[in-house]
C-alpha cells in the first residue's frame, strides 16, 4: 500500500487504513479541458472533411442536426442522468447525409473524434495529478468519468495516464451519467472492493464528492487531494 504515514498526513480526512482502491474523474482532475462547441468554425472543417468520406453536409445544418439528435436522444431515454453515444449520433448524421455508400459506424468513430479535435480550445494534463497518480499507485486505481470512450480514452493515452488505471468506466459505456451511483459501482465491481474500502477523487461536489459519499465511499475534492499530498 501507499506510504500514508509522517507528518504531512496528520489530521488527514481520509482513514486510509480503511481504503482499498481509488477511483478518479477525469477533466478538471486528471485532465484540464476547455472546448468550444458553439462556434461555426468547428463544423465548417468538419463539413469539409466529411465530404471527403461521402458525406454531404453544410456547416450549419451540421451544428443544427447534431444538437437536434444529441437532445432527442436524451428525452428518448427514462434515465435521470442519460448519456448517449456521440459516434452513434454522427453515424446517423453521415448515414442519413450519405451520397454514396460509406461504413457509417467508422465514419461516425472518425467523425466523432475529428469533433473533438475541431473543438478543443486546451487540453493538458494537471502536472499536480500525475504527482497524485504515482503516490497512489501502489493502490489499485479506476476512473469514473462523465465522458465519451470513443475520444476520451484517446485523451487519456495522449498524457500517458490510462496506464496508470486497472479500469476506466466511461459514462458513455453504460448510458448514464454521475451523479448515478450505479456508475461508481461499476467501477467498484471491476476493482473487487467493496464502497466503504473505496476513496474518490473528483472536481465537483454534485457529481463526484456527494454521490460518492452517499455510497460509502471517503472522498476528496482534487484540491484537497494535493494539498493532502503536498503535490
Amino acid at each position: 500500500m501507499a506510504d500514508t504515514g509522517g507528518n504531512a498526513m496528520s489530521g488527514a480526512p481520509v482513514d486510509f487504513s480503511r481504503v482499498r482502491g481509488v477511483l478518479f474523474d477525469c477533466y478538471d482532475t486528471l485532465i484540464d479541458i476547455s472546448t468550444d462547441e458553439r462556434s461555426i468554425r468547428p463544423y465548417e472543417a468538419l463539413s469539409s472533411w466529411v465530404s471527403y468520406q461521402g458525406v454531404r453536409i453544410c456547416p450549419d445544418e451540421l451544428r443544427e442536426e447534431y444538437r437536434r439528435r444529441i437532445g432527442e436522444a436524451m428525452e428518448g431515454t427514462e434515465e435521470d442522468y442519460p448519456e448517449i453515444r456521440v459516434e452513434d449520433i454522427f453515424a446517423g448524421i453521415c448515414r442519413d447525409y450519405a451520397v454514396w455508400p460509406i461504413d457509417t459506424a467508422m465514419t461516425g468513430i472518425l467523425l466523432a473524434r475529428s469533433f473533438r479535435a475541431a473543438t478543443v480550445r486546451k487540453i493538458c494534463a494537471f502536472p499536480r495529478s500525475r504527482h497524485l497518480l504515482s503516490a497512489l499507485n501502489a493502490y489499485p486505481l479506476g476512473i469514473v468519468s462523465n465522458g465519451q470512450r470513443v475520444f476520451s480514452e484517446i485523451e487519456l493515452r495522449m498524457f500517458g495516464l490510462f496506464p496508470f488505471f486497472q479500469t476506466v468506466v466511461f459514462s458513455s459505456d453504460v448510458g448514464y451519467k454521475k451523479p448515478d451511483e450505479r456508475i461508481f459501482r461499476t467501477a467498484l465491481q471491476r476493482l473487487h472492493i467493496e464502497p466503504h474500502e473505496g476513496l474518490f477523487i473528483g472536481d465537483s461536489q454534485k457529481n463526484d464528492v456527494l454521490p460518492s459519499r452517499r455510497l460509502g465511499l471517503q472522498a476528496l475534492h482534487i484540491n484537497e487531494a494535493w494539498s493532502l499530498f503536498s503535490v
